[in-house]
């Protein structure tokens, strides 16, 4: 299997992962959830877990990889408040846990990025 043969399936692959874990440990997600919007943070958290869990779905599927793929990078632009929340809240925590909630902040651009490639890179799909 050629790399960009692997790459929407690692995608795929991150975003299920991420999905379950908001079903599995939902306490920790409920917590970077912005106090501005409505609603209960839990109700966010599985939210955004069936959302990852779709949008994997359609990442691993040629026929819906393009529009997946666009779908979630506009995603992971959309959770980016969550983590800035998250690292104001844990600026008090020990350093190891700060550095890890600050750390995530870069992180979101090559994410946004890895998506948009496996969104333009057509691989031989129709």
């Amino acid at each position: 299997m050629s790399r960009s043969e692997r790459s929407p399936l690692l995608l795929a692959g991150l975003l299920a992962t991420a999905g379950v874990a908001h079903f599995a440990a939902p306490r920790s997600f409920d917590a970077t959830v912005p106090r501005a919007l409505p609603g209960s943070p839990r109700a966010w958290t599985y939210a955004s877990g069936v959302a990852e869990l779709a949008l994997a779905a359609g990442v691993a599927l040629p026929r819906t990889r393009k529009a997946a793929a666009l779908a979630t990078a506009a995603f992971f632009v959309g959770v980016f408040p969550a983590n800035v929340k998250m690292a104001w809240d844990w600026r008090h925590r020990p350093t190891a846990l700060k550095a890890a909630a600050v750390g995530r902040l870069p992180l979101q651009a090559p994410l946004v990025m890895w998506a948009r490639s496996v969104a333009n890179g057509t691989e031989g799909q129709a």
